[in-house]
């Protein structure tokens, strides 16, 4: 992974880090903890234009934001809560999808403006966004701004660390492998108590 972030920042330079920052938010295991510090570092050496780095690497990030909100844009939330009421769906009930939704709708700014700042969730949070059809103008606004700090501290920690830059990613992996897990159990607790919801339901159903 760290020699192709390598290529591709050596070779497209700014350019290249707002793509690999636009590809870290749609694809979240890229890990921007990686790109970010080795484009510090590489602006320090010189290789990449350093008042370019940070401004590409946040338009990157609004980009990929804007692919996964459009996604949950798309979908909808009539159309996610139609699914949530049918049989086969287990990710989540129509209650849990009517709580998140109302969750959002009061905190939701707070939400995209701080998960912009947290491994995983810093992506994924676009897509409810999308649902709940948050406005456009503040989404982006939101996610510039965070994504912006975000940015700026990972740029200036590979600055400040020079050929110690993947120090940074070292002391973050086990952080965002928790989220990681933290998140997969969290959707499999989801699955089961969907699917033994439904399994009293229909025994209750044949009692009666």
């Amino acid at each position: 992974m760290a020699d192709w972030v390598f290529s591709i920042v050596d070779r497209l330079g700014a350019a290249g880090v707002g793509f690999l920052i636009f590809l870290e938010n749609v694809v979240p295991p890229i890990p921007s903890e990686l790109i970010l510090p080795l484009a510090g570092f590489r602006a320090r050496t010189g290789a990449v234009d350093a008042l370019w780095v940070w401004p590409a690497a946040t338009a990157g990030s609004v980009l990929g934001a804007l692919v996964l909100y459009g996604l949950g844009a798309w979908l909808g939330y009539e159309r996610l809560h139609e699914l949530a009421g049918r049989k086969w769906f287990v990710l989540s009930s129509q209650k849990d999808l009517e709580r998140g939704y109302r969750l959002f709708e009061k905190r939701g700014s707070a939400i995209v403006l701080l998960a912009r700042c947290v491994p995983l969730i810093r992506s994924v949070v676009s897509i409810p966004a999308g649902l709940a059809r948050m406005p456009l103008w503040r989404f982006t606004l939101l996610t510039a701004i965070g994504s912006g700090v975000w940015n700026a501290v990972f740029i200036g920690l590979g600055w400040l660390l020079g050929e110690n830059w993947d120090r940074v990613e070292g002391y973050l992996a086990p952080v965002s492998t928790g989220m990681l897990v933290v998140g997969v159990l969290c959707v499999l607790w989801l699955v089961v108590r969907r699917v033994r919801s439904k399994r009293g339901y229909q025994g209750t159903h044949r009692a009666e």
